[in-house]
């Protein structure tokens, strides 16, 4: 009964841990769609169309601390389009860890009930 009750134990506590990753993952996620929404608004035709409306010969700067730099118009475009690369790649990579946390949770969760419901018959 005490190997039961310290297993019960472990499961519950490895469950926890696994609930803990999945909230940690999900609230990664969703940091990256916000940055690729931001990033997005950068990019897209109307009506969000920063660079679409911008004439060549415009300046773009990018702030690098508390400086702004010059920067040009294509490495500009390539940057968040590098970003947005990276953006939904990794939005990829955690939606897969989402999944597959979520299968180990619901594995352990269904330990946990069967264990409670053998321990339930032996009393």
């Amino acid at each position: 009964m005490a190997e039961d009750q310290k297993k019960l134990q472990e499961l519950s506590d490895a469950y926890q841990k696994l609930q803990t990753d999945l909230q940690a993952t999900v609230s990664a996620r969703q940091r990256l769609e916000s940055q690729q929404q931001e990033n997005k608004g950068v990019q897209k035709p109307p009506p969000s169309q920063e660079f679409s409306t911008l004439p060549a010969t415009s300046n773009i700067y990018k702030l690098v601390g508390p400086v702004l730099l010059k920067q040009e118009r294509s490495e500009a475009v390539m940057a968040v389009t590098g970003r947005l690369d990276f953006i939904e790649r990794e939005i990829q990579r955690l939606e897969k860890q989402i999944q597959e946390t979520q299968a180990e949770s619901e594995s352990r969760k269904m330990e946990v009930y069967r264990l409670q419901t053998q321990m339930q018959g032996l009393q």
